[in-house]
This record gives C-alpha cells, structure tokens and sequence, in this order.
C-alpha cells in the first residue's frame, strides 16, 4: 500500500519533449474519413499541436473497418494531399504521410491477398483487434501477414483486457511490434491500462509510440505525459523505434 501510495502522489518530473521521437505514428488526421478529424481546420490544429510538441514527421493512419470505415487506399491518399495541400499554404514545416489502421475482422484476411494494404517506411503495417475479444485466426492473419513480408505493428496493446503479459511475451517471440498510446501513461484510458502499459514498459515489450490523436481534446493532454516516469523510463531505455521511421 505505501508503495502504491508513494507512486501516485509522486511529483512530476522534468518533461521530455517529443523530439526524441521526430515521428508519430498512430493518429487520425484525415477530415471527415473516420473518427477523428472531422474538418480540414480541424486536421491542421491537431497537426500544429503534435508539431509544437517535438513531433517532424507525422504518419497519419485512419480507421480501416469493414462494418464501419470502409476507407480505401484511393480515399485516404486523396485526403491526405488535401491535408498536404492546406500544411504548404500555411507554410507549416511538418513531414506528413499516411497509411492505415486495419481493423482485424472478417473481410481483413481478403486484402491480404488483394496485397492493396498501405504500410509505410520498411513495411510496416498497423493493425488492431477488437476490445472485447481478439478474433479466432488473430494469430493466423499475423503469421499471413509476416508470409506476405509485412511487418506487423498490434495497436495500443495495453488496450486489450482480454490479453495479459503472457500474450504480449508470445507476441513478441513471434516479431510482433507493439505499439503504445501516449495517454495510457496518464490513465487517460483507466486505471487498469494505466498499470499495464507500466509493466510492458518494464519488461521492454514496447517497440513503438503512438498519440492515437483522435481531436484537440487528446492534444491538449500529451504534454502531462512528459512529465511521467513511464516515459522517462521509456526514453532511456532507447528501444523505442519511431526515430528510425
């Protein structure tokens, strides 16, 4: 109990900023295409936040979800030279990209095969389950992916209830990268998730970070998780890879 009691009443450290990471690579950018940007305006006020944070290359992934965000390659390079387009006129100096975030469901294992998946720096590929379960195949759309010469990234791990330090370990013995949300750092998500991601973080079984900004009001709060142990932990561990992309 007094360690329990010591560590959440511990004072916030000096922060460290986002340039250690130069890139982000989990957020959703794009206006009107998902559940994030919902405007153009809306885009470039996030853009601008994430780059006063440190960030100088951002790699923007939207929803890619059969039932729900049935958003195609075309569809997200289209906006993504719209977002590029507004970045140029307001002379904002920020590297902008995009690939996806797939949703592993029924139609997933069909775009495998089509190979139309977009993936970015050396084939990396982000994916995501559902919060409830994982599906049947989970492993198998994994090993199918890694066969195609994809390198698989899993979404916000930390995130998934159902999966415990045992999964996480298997995963990484299978060249799984896992992929943490800044906000988990700060409980932003509970307190349960919170305590999760602090313990992936101690066995080093984060590869990468990730904002996973959805609007103005999760940029708001990325500055808090600068101050926090976990990321001065992570930032001196030096096994976080989103510099190299």
């Amino acid at each position: 109990m007094a360690n329990w009691f010591k560590k959440w009443f511990e004072k916030p450290l000096d922060p460290i900023g986002f340039d250690c990471l130069k890139t982000d690579m989990h957020s959703h950018l794009i206006p009107a295409i998902d559940d994030g940007a919902t405007s153009l305006e809306d885009s470039i006020n996030m853009i601008k936040a994430l780059h006063e944070l440190g960030y100088q290359k951002i790699i923007t992934t939207p929803h890619v979800m059969s039932d729900f965000y049935k958003n195609t390659p075309e569809m997200i390079l289209g906006g993504l030279e719209l977002v590029r387009a507004e970045l140029q006129k307001q002379n904002i100096s920020v590297e902008l990209k995009a690939a996806a975030e797939y949703y592993l469901d029924y139609e997933f294992e069909k775009k495998i095969k089509t190979g139309k998946l977009l993936t970015f720096c050396d084939n990396y590929i982000l994916v995501e389950t559902s919060f409830i379960e994982a599906p049947p195949n989970f492993k198998e759309l994994i090993f199918q992916l890694q066969l195609a010469g994809y390198k698989v990234i899993l979404a916000h791990p930390e995130r998934y209830p159902f999966m415990s330090m045992e999964d996480y370990e298997d995963l990484q013995s299978r060249s799984v990268f896992m992929q943490l949300n800044l906000l988990s750092l700060i409980g932003y998500y509970g307190a349960d998730v919170q305590n999760k991601a602090n313990k992936m973080i101690e066995q080093e079984l984060i590869s990468f970070v990730g904002t996973d900004c959805h609007h103005m009001a999760h940029a708001a709060l990325y500055e808090k998780c600068q101050t926090t142990r976990a990321w001065h932990q992570l930032v001196k561990s030096r096994k976080i890879l989103n510099h190299t992309l």
